[in-house]
């Protein structure tokens, strides 16, 4: 490993923090950049020698899932995630993997545990950044990198002339429900459906496609009681 890799352990439990803390410090070639008690400190020491964040997804203020939907946003310029997480449900993964981390590691786990996965994530680091400097760039690649103004993402592969979907999904439900979010009112499945004229479930798998795509964010909105509601914008497009 060419670099040391600066960590940010993001946990509301200070004790938890502080073992996490020593485990990465007593890791070659990581050292601790910082540390933060709830999301909002955790993206404002973004930027700061922060390479890779350590994240819970329980925190005080804002869910770890809307915090890898902020760390999106910010594109080449955000750090990668590892999440660390006693939460292990279906709906909390499916959606921190959408979010592309580079891992997801179940609370409790062992100093060794923590230790293969900082050690993996430095061999992926330095084969990217080999990668990087060795791999010679193509016209089409070249001209592309000069395009200004460019904010499409890439297509999939069309077959007669149309962008080909996953078996199940339409591509005029789809304008539909594209039609149906905006990137400043959030909006729950329930609600996409009522407007769209479609069930919940199939509200819900164009949703998901969406998410996969990095076409739409998720925010989490808690109430006094039971589980949170999910929901859905479009997300920002990326600037310049």
């Amino acid at each position: 490993m060419s670099e040391r890799i600066g960590v940010l352990i993001v946990d509301d439990d200070a004790a938890a923090r502080a073992l996490h803390s020593r485990f990465v410090a007593e890791t070659p070639g990581f050292y601790v950049a910082a540390t933060a008690a709830t999301g909002r400190a955790a993206l404002a020491q973004l930027g700061r020698g922060v390479d890779l964040v350590l994240l819970d997804m329980r925190l005080p203020d804002i869910s770890g899932i809307e915090v890898l939907h902020r760390l999106r946003t910010l594109g080449e310029a955000g750090a990668d995630v590892l999440v660390i997480s006693s939460s292990h449900d279906q709906v909390t993964v499916r959606q921190a993997l959408a979010a592309r981390v580079t891992g997801y590691l179940v609370k409790p786990f062992t100093q060794e545990v923590l230790q293969e996965r900082l050690r993996a994530y430095a061999a992926d680091a330095d084969r990217r950044r080999a990668d990087a400097a060795d791999r010679r760039l193509s016209q089409g690649e070249i001209d592309r990198l000069l395009a200004v103004g460019t904010t499409r993402a890439p297509e999939r592969p069309r077959r007669e002339g149309r962008v080909e979907l996953p078996k199940g999904l339409a591509a005029q439900t789809l304008e539909r429900v594209l039609a149906a979010l905006d990137p400043v009112r959030s909006v729950s499945a329930e609600e996409l459906a009522a407007t769209c004229g479609i069930s919940r479930a199939t509200a819900r798998r164009y949703l998901e496609h969406l998410v996969a795509e990095g076409r739409i964010d998720i925010a989490h909105s808690y109430g006094r009681r039971g589980r949170p509601r999910v929901l859905y914008r479009l997300a920002p497009a990326p600037s310049g």
